[in-house]
Order: structure tokens, then sequence, then C-alpha cells
């Protein structure tokens, strides 16, 4: 396939990445801030020094940060240029916190040479920060490499991210982000954390594109816990143990923010990715509204069990009766949220369902000998118990499901799609059941290419999500334009289902 470690290569080619960035309207644009310049060299700096040139070097990153003003917003921007080097834990910040930048005067830490010519040993714990970009050099402290809480406007490009050899257990989230706006994460190689590789929980806006995001023990990627507003696209995710990637999942009722308070994932695109070598699922649904899963190729997956996953998220009231924050819960369900204040203990937890879930114009290929091990989808049935917490009883994760345009090989021909007695997608499911999925879905009828492209199978449009909750999304929110595919070429002459689109 012709992206394979596209975001690598990206990266690597620094000027190709510039210019793409420049007419890709895919990334953010950091607009033409001005900036006061901060210059660290931990070879030759010393703190003393004005820092305002690379003679003046400073030696710290710490002493260049407690520069900028703290707990004001700024009205100059601030660029810290790191020097080639290798920056060890006593030159780096314990605690990034509390600088107020803006889009006309942003914080700004580059590496002022190639990515590898710069390599911080020390994690980046961020908090209560706004308007902070990160951009080429290398992150590699071995343990939890970047957090980031209470954010706005963080922008992490051209970097690479490495955590820990999943096995040895040093690493669990390699990026973590909560309770955070507007997060932005472009052309990086992200990996090595024995849970998740990049973990979103309630951040709400943002996007995650043109990155090699690999080596989980867990999910590659998720967003979860009322996170909303986010894209992901052209991301290459691999070497994934429990999944690809997943729209929901399980959080504690307390680290959730209104009013994002029901659904674990809200309006929520993945498009135009490239997953592969992933024991689960490919890509799973679990308790979202209003998700896009459209044009991604999926190879290589679900050995231990299925391809695609849509099921329920969870919710529970995490900690023992007493302990911090647990009275948010109470708080939470007072406003209408999804959830309660019982402790879990593995089968109390509240079932958050799905609703308003497409899946269009993918690609899901095994090839011979490489067949998910059961069938071809896990969906839920309804759910009907005590102790739901505001949340439907029945809870479905079925609810306006579309799995349409799909192109699937997989397996024999009488390989099962893992409907049954008390699965979802019944025969009276209107938008989901098994005779409208053998026919809307090309299922191991269609010869698939050496690149992974599929000739003369067109894609069809996708329709826009519906807003029937409680608050009301910003219009842009609600239709769906793919007009290139994973590399950046034009869909308009050779469309195809998946990532990649035929003849390019």
């Amino acid at each position: 396939m012709k992206p394979i470690l596209l975001a690598l290569l990206l990266l690597l080619l620094s000027a190709t990445v510039v210019s793409a960035q420049a007419a890709d309207t895919r990334y953010y644009d950091i607009g033409s801030p001005t900036f006061t310049d901060v210059w660290v060299d931990p070879y030759a700096g010393n703190d003393l020094n004005a820092g305002d040139t690379p003679q003046t070097a400073l030696r710290t990153i710490t002493e260049a940060w407690n520069r900028i003003p703290m707990g004001v917003e700024l009205t100059t921007g601030y660029h810290i240029h790191l020097l080639p080097d290798e920056y060890t834990e006593d030159t780096i910040p314990v605690y990034w916190e509390s600088r107020y930048g803006t889009y006309e005067h942003p914080i700004l830490i580059s590496g002022e040479s190639e990515v590898f010519g710069v390599i911080l040993l020390a994690p980046i714990n961020l908090y209560d920060s706004r308007y902070v970009y990160f951009d080429g050099f290398t992150l590699s402290p071995g343990v939890d490499a970047f957090h980031c809480e209470r954010c706005d406007h963080v922008l992490l490009r051209n970097l690479i991210i490495t955590g820990a050899d999943p096995e040895s257990y040093q690493t669990q989230e390699t990026v973590k982000v909560n309770q955070s706006t507007n997060i932005y994460i472009e052309n990086s190689d992200i990996s090595g954390a024995w849970d998740n590789v990049i973990d979103f929980v309630a951040v709400q806006f943002g996007h995650v594109v043109g990155n090699a995001i690999h080596n989980s023990g867990d999910w590659c990627a998720y967003a979860k816990g009322g996170s909303a507003y986010i894209t992901y696209e052209a991301n290459e995710l691999y070497n994934c143990g429990n999944g690809g990637f997943s729209a929901g999942q399980g959080t504690g009722f307390q680290y959730m923010v209104p009013p994002f308070l029901r659904y674990e994932a809200y309006y929520i695109r993945f498009v135009n990715n490239y997953v592969h070598d992933a024991t689960g699922a490919g890509v799973g649904v679990q308790g979202g509204y209003n998700i896009l899963i459209a044009y991604n190729t999926f190879l290589n997956i679900g050995a231990r069990s299925h391809l695609l996953e849509v099921v329920f998220g969870g919710r529970s009231c995490d900690g023992q009766p007493g302990d911090e924050s647990r009275e948010r819960c109470d708080e939470y369900a007072a406003q209408g949220g999804w959830g309660n204040n019982l402790i879990a203990d593995g089968e109390n937890y509240v079932r958050i369902p799905n609703r308003h879930v497409y899946i269009y114009n993918n690609l899901f290929y095994n090839p011979e000998g490489a067949q998910s091990q059961w069938q071809q989808f896990t969906i839920f049935g309804p759910f009907t118990g005590d102790g739901q917490g505001n949340a439907p009883s029945p809870a479905l994760a079925d609810a306006d499901l579309h799995i349409v345009n799909n192109v699937i090989w997989n397996g024999p021909a009488d390989h099962p799609l893992g409907l049954g007695e008390n699965s979802g997608c019944a025969a009276d499911n209107p938008t989901c059941n098994e005779t409208q999925l053998v026919r809307d879905n090309a299922i191991n009828t269609l010869a698939i290419s050496p690149e992974l492209t599929v000739a003369n199978y067109a894609p069809i449009a996708l329709p826009p999500f519906v807003a029937d909750d409680d608050h009301v999304p910003p219009p842009d929110q609600l239709a769906h334009v793919v007009v290139v595919d994973i590399s950046g070429e034009s869909r308009a002459e050779h469309d195809s289902v998946g990532a990649l689109a035929a003849g390019n």
C-alpha cells in the first residue's frame, strides 16, 4: 500500500511537511504570530544569559519556561528554540503550569534541527495552559511521555514521542489528554504503551492527523469520557493489542465535563486511516453518539475474534466512598448525566448505548490464513437491568446503526457475520439486520489489489449526523465532506472505498 508509514516519511522530510501543511486544510493553521525568541543550549548555555540569541542561550528549558509570565494572558508570543542535544531531566520542568497564550501570542517550543537532533529525556506534564505548540523534536522519557490536563489549544506537530515496550509496563499512556479543548496532533510518530498510545478523556474539539500510532497493549487510540468533535484522519495505526481505534470505552463518571455527561463519545469522525496488525478489532464504537467511520483500510486485524465491534460503553464512579471527587458523580447525575455513585464490581456499571453510528466505504482485508477467528462483527444486543443511572433501559448498541457499502475480504464465504439470538442487528432493526448487511456490503465477493484498492467499487454519499440530543452542535459538525484520500490526493477522478483511492 503506497501510504504505509506515511506519517513517518512525512515527518523525516520536513520541507515536504511544511509545504503539505500550508496547502492542506486538514492541519491546524497557527497564523502569523509575533514572538519573543528564547534560545536553549544544554551544552554551552547558561541560565544567567539573556537567552535572546544562540550565542547567549540559556542552559535549561526550565529557565526558558519560567521567563514566560504565569497566570496572565500574554501580550507577546514566546518561541523557545531548542538547540541540538539531549535534554536530561534536570533541564526540563517537572510541571508546565498556567501559561496563557493566545492565537496572536502563542508559546512555541521547537527543535532547531532534524527531529532526531533534539531529544528530551523527561516527560512533559502540562496543566491549565493555552495556545502552547510543540514542534520538531523527540520526546523519549521511557515512561508516560506527554500529559495535558485542563488545556486549550495545544499542538503537537512533527514529533517523535516514545514510551517503552508494552511488555515492560513502564508506560501506561504515551500521550494522555484529559478535560481539555482544541487539541491537535499532527505528523508525529507516537508509540510504546502497555495501555494506550493516545488516550483522550473528556476532550472537546481537535484532530489527530497524519500520524503513525503504534505498539500498544490495549487500543492504539481512543476518545472517551464525553470526548466530542474530534477528527482522526490520515493516520497509520498498527501493532495494537486490543484494537486499533475506539470511539468511546469506559470512564469514571467524576472525570467527565458538562454538558457532555451522557455518551462516551460525540461527533467523532474516523476517516482515511490505515489500520493494520491489530490483534483485536480494527475499529470499535463503545457508547458513541453520531460516529462516522468511513474510507478506512484495515489489514490483518481481528485474529482473536472479529473485525469490527459496536458495543456498550461503561460508566462507573471510581474509587471508594469518601474519596476525593466522588461527590461529582451525584452532582452530574442530578444534571441528567448517565451514571451513579455505586461502587463498581464488574457487573453494576452503567451500560452506555450507541446512537447514530455510520460505517461506510471501508475496506477490511485479511489475506488467506489471516482471517478473524470467529466472525465478522460483534454487535451487542439490548441490555435491560437495574442501576442504569439515568441511562436508557433497555440500552441499545445498534440504534440507528448503518453498516453500508463496505468491502470485506475475511475468511471463507460462510464465515459468520456474528449475528444471533442475543446479538444486535436483529431482523426487526430497520437500519441493521442480516439481510441488509449482506445486501449492502460486499462480503467475500470482490478481489483486492496488492495495493489494497478496489477498482470499480465506488463509495456512496455519507449521511449527515442527526442532532437529537440535548445540546446543539456547531453547524459545521453535521455534514461530511471527504474530498481527498489518505495521501492528500483528490478523490474526484478515481474514487473508491478504503483509505487510498484507486489510481492514486
